[in-house]
């Protein structure tokens, strides 16, 4: 599989080499651990058929973003868990994939819903179109291009189904009884003071 972005843009392959790591048999979904503003986010749900980026409350109020205020929006999401959703607010946060050599950072924009979720974070085509991202499901990756080459993301199968898993769990339980909070969320701030370096491709989407 190979695609090319633009003239500039490097050419971004998957080859069958890259389809290693623990799988399960199935269409398993891409979740991914990433960086927000100086927090390492784990259940991040990488959903190309979502029209916006999703941070859900429970994970925004442990983030303690003080600095970064919500912006009061009118708009309601539809078919979302099965019900409409008014969404808290929008917030502009960087969010950064990659590893150290070649990593990439955008500034997004996210709504920030109040509904139990077992994700942290939805992240959907405004993201992919920021990074200028490609996934690939059959080799749990997402590559995007960057200065001096291509970046890349890994998913990880086992744990995405275990995630589907207890979304299943949670939907079934929904208006039964109240849903149970996630227990192992990784929400690590990370060192005191590292600041995020943004790219010259750091851009605003939606």
């Amino acid at each position: 599989m190979e695609v090319e972005l633009a003239n500039d843009a490097p050419l971004i392959q998957f080859n069958q080499e890259e389809r290693r790591g623990p799988r399960i048999q199935g269409n398993n979904a891409l979740v991914i651990t990433t960086l927000l503003v100086n927090y390492e986010i784990e259940r991040v749900f990488i959903d190309s058929s979502n029209s916006a980026n999703i941070l859900f409350g429970e994970a925004y109020d442990q983030m303690q973003l003080g600095g970064a205020p919500l912006e009061a929006i009118d708009i309601s999401l539809y078919g979302f868990a099965r019900e409409v959703v008014h969404p808290r607010g929008m917030v502009s946060l960087p969010l950064t994939m990659g590893t150290t050599s070649l990593r990439k950072t955008c500034l997004l924009k996210f709504l920030v819903v109040d509904i139990p979720s077992t994700y942290n974070v939805i992240l959907g085509r405004p993201m992919l179109n920021a990074f200028r991202a490609v996934i690939s499901t059959y080799h749990m990756k997402i590559k995007f291009p960057v200065i001096g080459g291509v970046g890349e993301t890994q998913a990880n199968a086992l744990q995405a189904c275990k995630y589907y898993v207890e979304a299943i769990k949670r939907g079934n339980k929904r208006g039964t009884e109240k849903p149970p909070k996630i227990k192992d969320t990784i929400l690590q701030k990370t060192e005191k003071g590292q600041r995020l370096q943004m790219d010259r491709e750091m851009s605003a989407s939606i």
